[in-house]
């Protein structure tokens, strides 16, 4: 069994598809990991639209990525393209950025998005998180009612091509620290923070 931290490291954002259908029950597996993620409340805010008969992709892969959003078109190479969304009319939601200025349901979207797409790459399926597309576009192509907002896009299928190797991070003492601020975090900048004892 594959250590979770090495599926992480392995996971990429994958731009090039073979033209090979995906199987209903790996799609399914990945829709039933993004079901089980954790939100604020538990209010489960999000949706996934999935799309893989291909008249339908042709469509939807037309109409969100004209004009600007060109660049975003290697990913109706891919077999499915499954569409994230969130329901706008939760209470808890309203509530919470009204007070903490903190938009829920985003985030819990952004977590149930990682685990579907943490799952496809133990599946051996690729995929690619994308938020350039045209949302007025992508809800026009699928008639979605307005209590839904587009979030994000992710087209799934087998790689044709993965990047060799990771995309650069910044260190972990740059982005976590041990009770108290790092160097230059009060300014904005990056810096070292401190250590945990040993």
């Amino acid at each position: 069994m594959t250590a979770f931290i090495d599926l992480v490291r392995s996971r990429r954002s994958i731009r090039r598809f073979l033209p090979r259908a995906v199987e209903r029950e790996k799609i399914t597996a990945c829709l039933e990991a993004a079901r089980m993620a954790p939100s604020a409340h538990n209010a489960q805010p999000w949706r996934f639209f999935v799309v893989d008969d291909p008249g339908l992709r042709d469509r939807l892969c037309e109409k969100a990525f004209r004009g600007i959003y060109r660049v975003s078109r290697f990913a109706a190479q891919a077999p499915v393209v499954i569409v994230v969304l969130v329901r706008k009319d939760i209470v808890v939601h309203f509530v919470g950025r009204r007070i903490q200025g903190t938009t829920y349901h985003l985030i819990d979207s952004g977590i149930a998005g990682e685990h579907l797409v943490l799952q496809a790459e133990e599946l051996g399926l690729g995929t690619c998180w994308m938020g350039w597309f045209s949302r007025r576009g992508v809800r026009r192509a699928l008639g979605l009612p307005r209590r839904y907002k587009v979030v994000a896009m992710i087209p799934l299928g087998y790689p044709a091509s993965r990047p060799p190797r990771e995309t650069e991070r910044m260190p972990l003492d740059e982005v976590a620290w041990w009770n108290g601020l790092g160097e230059g975090a009060e300014d904005g900048e990056c810096g070292k923070g401190p250590t945990p004892e040993r």
